[in-house]
């Protein structure tokens, strides 16, 4: 099987590189060979691929940059997208597209589930809700996978930033308020092949939640942070109202994943695992 990339050094698709071997062949395209600032430059990329599935994993991350910066996100997260996914529709081509729980409010304390209604309270995730929209407009075979509080040994993430205070702070003061299942990148990645390799034969297909499991707070997961990383560092609890940032936070980020263990039999990742594992690959890297 070939897999069509977008994104080649973020989190996703660095470990969708990972998994390429005899049996998979992952194409990742940078930005210098596909911008996604340029929508319809990437969709005939798409259109003349040779690829068995496209996979998005390429965005707009920065939440709190996103406040002042809402035009060009929504390029890179609504208009581009939907230019590929409606090239992929064109030729038939299974279509996965990685969103994002910032789609949702994050009222209340029940896990959202895919039908839910969706009310972004940022920039970022009214982008990422554009996109979304416009793949399903697309009409084509696709998938939208939402996933929270993605981690891993690559790029900029919440572990990765824990550990390097921790070389120089003995106590830190970390949101607790806010809830949501911390997911590994490596997990996302094979979850995405699975249901690349399903949806090429026909199976499956919609919006569907894949996150870690059991659900935490950023203070708990970094006390397992350090705890793992023998860390010595004392976490006091934090209120998203005592910590104030550019961009809202949903409080509540809990994804229900039943759909997607129902059509493609991936039950929610144990991130604990995951996070050992990350630790690991860092420390044998040095970093």
């Amino acid at each position: 099987m070939k897999l069509l990339v977008f994104g080649h050094s973020g989190q996703v698709a660095t470990e969708l590189r990972a998994l390429a071997g005899p049996d998979l062949e992952v194409e990742a395209l940078n930005r210098e060979v596909a911008d996604l600032c340029a929508p319809e430059a990437c969709a005939a990329i798409v259109a003349g691929t040779k690829a068995d599935a496209v996979i998005v994993a390429a965005a707009y991350t920065a939440v709190d940059r996103a406040e002042e910066e809402e035009p060009l996100a929504a390029v890179i997260n609504g208009a581009a997208p939907g230019a590929m996914a409606r090239a992929a529709a064109a030729r038939d081509l299974p279509f996965l597209h990685v969103s994002t729980d910032y789609v949702f409010d994050g009222r209340g304390a029940a896990a959202h589930r895919p039908d839910d209604p969706a009310a972004p309270i940022n920039a970022y995730g009214r982008t990422k809700l554009t996109g979304e929209e416009a793949v399903r407009a697309a009409g084509g075979r696709h998938a939208i996978l939402r996933t929270s509080w993605v981690f891993s040994a690559h790029g900029s993430n919440f572990v990765k930033t824990m550990l390097r205070l921790s070389e120089s702070r003995d106590s830190l003061a970390i949101v607790a308020d806010q809830i949501g299942g911390p997911t590994p990148a490596r997990d996302i990645a094979a979850t995405l092949v699975t249901m690349a390799r399903a949806m090429a034969a026909g199976q499956g297909g919609g919006t569907y939640h894949y996150a870690g499991a059991p659900v935490t707070s950023w203070a708990g997961f970094a006390r397992e942070i350090f705890e793992l990383a023998e860390k010595k560092v004392k976490i006091s609890d934090l209120s998203t109202q005592d910590y104030p940032t550019p961009a809202a936070r949903p409080l509540n980020s809990r994804l229900d994943c039943a759909t997607l263990a129902a059509d493609f039999g991936i039950p929610p990742a144990d991130w604990r695992g995951g996070l050992a594992r990350v630790i690991a690959d860092l420390k044998q890297e040095g970093t």
